[in-house]
């Protein structure tokens, strides 16, 4: 069932969905305008709902994961009240009280990506941020023959995804004695202050030998860095966006894991009007592990501009 879903997406299979009702609209919540991890969610949120002739309003901060402002996206939402609502919390506990004026409101909210404490969702749509970051982790410790010293990039101290990226990284590093973690420090998830971060480190540790960024963003940073510093290390990340896929097919990055932003933001949406239209819908979706490196880019080398969404029968139900 896994490797059905990921290839109807990859393999550009032909989107389906449910019979139209015109005048359907989803409003999508993603975290900020920077991350081409959000953009990748946001088209696939796009493409779903115009396959099931519906429309989508996008609600994303002017500020990067700004609380302030996304509550007040969320008091706009239910004065417009949309017909289903797709919702990515900035932060995953001070958005719950934002949830529940979504739920007093009668409005049904699927949760994707980072989970939220709190509230009541149609269903979660993600990935074991845990387990990608473990299995990405192993793909360096093996091209470093299980011996090096490595630093890490993590993300936003604090939110959940990042709590657990770094838990992954750790454990596989726990694995490989050979191996020492010599820094480990956030660069919130933004490609600048990956950059930078990692431009510290290399004053300390310039003979790192690997990187683990806890996304693609941050891992493109840390490339920058050593480039510009004329230091070379294996750098992983996460998330398969196309700026990894083009460092990878180059040379240049050693692996990411796949996310999948665009598929995660296909299914959250297509069970957002599946359940407006009061149809059946799995309380959870669980997306597959895929460590992607130079051996296997290439479906993911199509732009997500131009990949379809997944059947509705290719989606797991649990």
């Amino acid at each position: 069932m896994r490797r059905t879903l990921l290839f109807a997406v990859l393999g550009m299979l032909a989107a389906a969905g449910t019979a139209r009702a015109d005048g359907e609209t989803v409003a999508v919540f993603t975290k900020n305008q920077t991350n081409p991890f959000f953009a990748a969610e946001r088209v696939g949120a796009e493409r779903a709902a115009a396959a099931m002739g519906a429309h989508v309003i996008q609600y994303v901060p002017t500020k990067p994961d700004s609380i302030p402002e996304q509550l007040s996206e969320i008091d706009d939402v239910v004065v417009k009240k949309p017909s289903a609502v797709v919702f990515v919390p900035v932060d995953y506990k001070a958005m719950v009280p934002g949830v529940q004026r979504l739920n007093a409101a009668g409005i049904p909210v699927v949760n994707i990506t980072d989970r939220s404490a709190g509230g009541d969702f149609v269903a979660f749509v993600g990935a074991s941020d845990y387990e990608i970051a473990k299995m990405t982790a192993r793909r360096l410790m093996h091209a470093l023959g299980g011996k090096g010293k490595v630093i890490i990039l993590e993300g936003v101290r604090g939110a959940l995804t990042a709590q657990d990226r770094l838990r992954g990284f750790k454990d596989a590093i726990a694995e490989n004695p050979g191996v020492t973690l010599v820094a480990s420090q956030p660069g919130n998830y933004q490609r600048l202050q990956g950059m930078q971060v990692m431009e510290n480190l290399l004053q300390a540790h310039p003979d790192v030998d690997g990187v683990l960024a806890a996304n693609d963003a941050m891992a493109i940073g840390a490339l920058d860095a050593l480039a510009d510093s004329g230091h070379s290390a294996q750098v992983i990340g996460i998330n398969a966006t196309r700026e990894a896929i083009d460092a990878i097919k180059a040379g240049k990055m050693l692996a990411s894991g796949d996310y999948n932003g665009f598929l995660q933001g296909c299914i959250g949406t297509m069970i957002a009007l599946r359940a407006a239209r009061h149809e059946s819908v799995p309380k959870s979706v669980a997306l597959p592990v895929v460590v992607v490196d130079k051996s296997n880019y290439q479906p993911y080398a199509v732009p997500v501009e131009k990949r379809a969404c997944p059947k509705w029968e290719d989606v797991p139900q649990h």
